[in-house]
Order: C-alpha cells, then sequence, then structure tokens
C-alpha cells in the first residue's frame, strides 16, 4: 500500500518557522516528484513548493519564494518543507504528495498518491 505521512504542523506565532515532514511508506520517495500544497477554509487547494524527481530542481509558489525551502532527506524517502518567517495567511492544511511525472509541477491533479494532512497556525 502507497502511504504518504506528514507531520510537524502546529500553532505558531507570526515570525515563527517549522519544519514539516512527508514519509512515504511502500515505495520509494526518491524515485517521484513530491509537491506541497496547502488548503485553507474556503480556499482552493494550492501548490507551495515541489522537487522534481529527475534531477530535485526545486520550485517555489511566489507567495512562499525565499521563506519556505523544499528538500529530500539523506535517505531519499522523506521530503521536508522548512517553513520561516511564517505569516497569517500561510494558515491551511498542508499536504504532500507524489507524482511519477519527472519534472517540477504544482497542479494537484497531476498527483495520484497523497498524504492525510496536517495543520499550520499562523497566530499570536
Amino acid at each position: 500500500q502507497l502511504q504518504l505521512v506528514e507531520s510537524g504542523g502546529g500553532l505558531v506565532q507570526p515570525g515563527g518557522s517549522l519544519r514539516l515532514s512527508c514519509a512515504a511508506s511502500g515505495f520509494t520517495l526518491g524515485y517521484y516528484t513530491v509537491g506541497w500544497f496547502r488548503q485553507a477554509p474556503g480556499k482552493e487547494r494550492e501548490g507551495v513548493s515541489c522537487i522534481s524527481s529527475s534531477d530535485d530542481s526545486t520550485y517555489y509558489a511566489d507567495s512562499v519564494k525565499g521563506r519556505f525551502t523544499i528538500s529530500r532527506g539523506n535517505a531519499k524517502n522523506t521530503v521536508y518543507l522548512q517553513m520561516n518567517s511564517l505569516k497569517p495567511e500561510d494558515t491551511a492544511v498542508y499536504y504532500c504528495a507524489a507524482t511519477k511525472t519527472p519534472i517540477g509541477i504544482m497542479i494537484p491533479r497531476m498527483y495520484g498518491i497523497w498524504g492525510q494532512g496536517t495543520q499550520v497556525t499562523v497566530s499570536s
């Protein structure tokens, strides 16, 4: 069974940091392009960042560029999203997802394996 499990969400003050983890079971995440998406109440799911399977190129939404960093773990079966300088508008449920498409792409329908999501709340 192919599974992704996110962890690391929580409540943080504006300006704070969190690191989200996405761990795979049943398959090798290093062979997949991995994306992080988020969905706030009443809004559509949007792409935040992704890392390609072809050459580990990274991509970011304009809203998080310079603040978030995506990376793969040494064992290649975990992907991280380091989130710094968090803002209230970053509040959402964050999902990781995997696709065999080898290029960086942040379109949710292109991803076939999804985690259950982790809540990130940025508030004072």
